[in-house]
């Protein structure tokens, strides 16, 4: 490679067909050019030249197509995505000219806060502007290729072609290799904590181009309405901002490749990651290699649900499902988040027919096993007595029969079959079709 290797040719060949590992990319953006010098290596490994693929117009109108698809509320400005859309052309070729001529700047973000089931405590979101979400998409779409090539392969979250079902396996496969001692950490308030001057250490790494680095960092330093009150944050990225998870992932590479590098078996998913095991002593290592590592960057450990356990004998929560003695339940959150959809769901003054009641409630079901049909096949009977006896409550209020609910007479009056009849998915009877296609499988 020349001297100007790193530089991203000005009018490089569009690619046809991208290598089968750079399928996500968006290939107005990452040209076959491009993709031969990422899998080089640029001389210097940092790239130049990046800001005319963030303003050219073909990537503004691809990052707009990816915001509209994933919606959201307006921002602080009241600006929804149908309203954005009523002059898409004029907006994006505005912004692209403001982009440019280096003059672009982000409005303030609106937070708001979201309850956290079965807490009193709440979660903080920040919205950008709908306009702000395309320039933030648009960056992501230009750099995700260059830092994902280098990402550890056990960090799994907001990652192309991953997903927490990988994370999951690669859990499930160390423990049945004998990674008992599971170092169980999180991270408090991570993405509020977030070293802004470490973070852009970390990108500058890779990129070099001066006009990104200050869209970047005009994002991380954006203000923030909150109420009545108006910041600057000084630390974090803002949950809800479409860059921010890309930026997470960059801070906490470091950690995966140093755990990695050290024989150490860890498996992040975003902020939230265990560290297996084959001994106490390993464990605790490991859990005084992360402590050290995180006081380092400014980060903290939470004291109390930061802990070390033998799996064996104890569980460990992670990613929506706990593990013990070698099996695997839906954690009592995720399953007090489904049962409280369904109380939303069923209340029993509800006005519409059953078969619609059950329609809707099969969504939310069927979405829910979908992801824990792998958990141990007696908790199902439960989870779907609990959804008929919501049901039920509906019918007897409908029959006008008062007094207490009879569990007994409630069964035989409206059976398992008559909620089968009128179309009701059954957790259990699925997982036990499933089951049933394993064995032949295997078999």
């Amino acid at each position: 490679m020349n001297d100007k290797s790193a530089t991203v040719p000005q009018k490089a060949k569009q690619v046809e067909e991208a290598p089968t590992e750079w399928t996500w990319v968006e290939s107005s953006v990452w040209t076959d050019t491009m993709l031969k010098a990422l899998e080089r290596g640029v001389k210097g490994g940092k790239w130049f030249s990046l800001i005319d693929k963030v303003y050219r117009l073909s990537t503004l109108k691809a990052a707009w197509r990816k915001v509209k698809a994933n919606g959201g509320a307006p921002g602080i400005d009241q600006v929804s995505i149908e309203d954005y859309e009523r002059h898409i052309e004029s907006n994006l070729k505005r912004v692209s000219g403001k982009l440019k001529e280096g003059t672009y700047v982000p409005r303030a973000v609106r937070r708001t806060w979201i309850p956290k089931p079965g807490r009193a405590e709440k979660r903080p979101l920040g919205i950008p502007t709908v306009e702000d979400r395309i320039v933030q998409m648009a960056l992501k779409v230009v750099l995700e290729p260059i830092f994902e090539e280098g990402f550890a392969p056990r960090s799994y979250g907001f990652r192309p072609q991953r997903g927490t079902k990988d994370a999951l396996r690669q859990v499930d496969r160390m423990l049945k290799e004998g990674y008992r001692w599971v170092v169980d950490a999180d991270l408090k308030g991570y993405f509020d904590t977030i070293d802004h001057e470490i973070l852009m250490g970390e990108v500058e790494k890779k990129v070099t181009d001066g006009r990104v680095l200050e869209l970047i960092r005009s994002f991380l330093t954006c203000e923030v309405v909150d109420g009545d009150e108006t910041y600057v944050p000084e630390r974090g990225t803002p949950q809800g901002g479409v860059i921010s998870p890309l930026l997470a992932n960059i801070f906490l590479d470091t950690l995966d490749h140093m755990m990695e590098e050290q024989g150490f078996e860890m498996v992040r998913y975003a902020d939230d990651f265990v560290v297996l095991c084959r001994t106490e002593e390993e464990a605790n290592e490991a859990l005084e290699r992360v402590r050290r590592w995180t006081e380092e960057v400014g980060l903290t450990l939470h004291p109390e649900k930061t802990k070390l356990v033998d799996e064996s004998t104890g569980s460990f929560d992670f990613l929506g499902y706990s593990f013990k003695q070698g099996m695997k339940f839906p954690s009592k959150k995720t399953k007090g988040k489904l049962l409280m959809k369904v109380r939303k769901k069923t209340p029993r003054n509800h006005g519409y027919s059953l078969e619609t009641i059950i329609l809707d409630l099969n969504r939310t079901i069927r979405g829910w096993f979908e992801y824990f049909k792998h958990a141990h096949h007696n908790v199902f009977d439960s989870l779907d007595g609990k959804i008929r006896k919501r049901l039920r409550g509906i019918l007897r209020r409908r029959a006008k029969i008062s007094g207490p609910a009879n569990t007994t007479t409630d069964n035989k009056r409206w059976p398992k079959t008559y909620f089968a009849n009128a179309g009701l998915f059954s957790m259990a009877e699925a997982r036990r079709v499933e089951l049933e296609s394993l064995r032949k499988e295997n078999h």
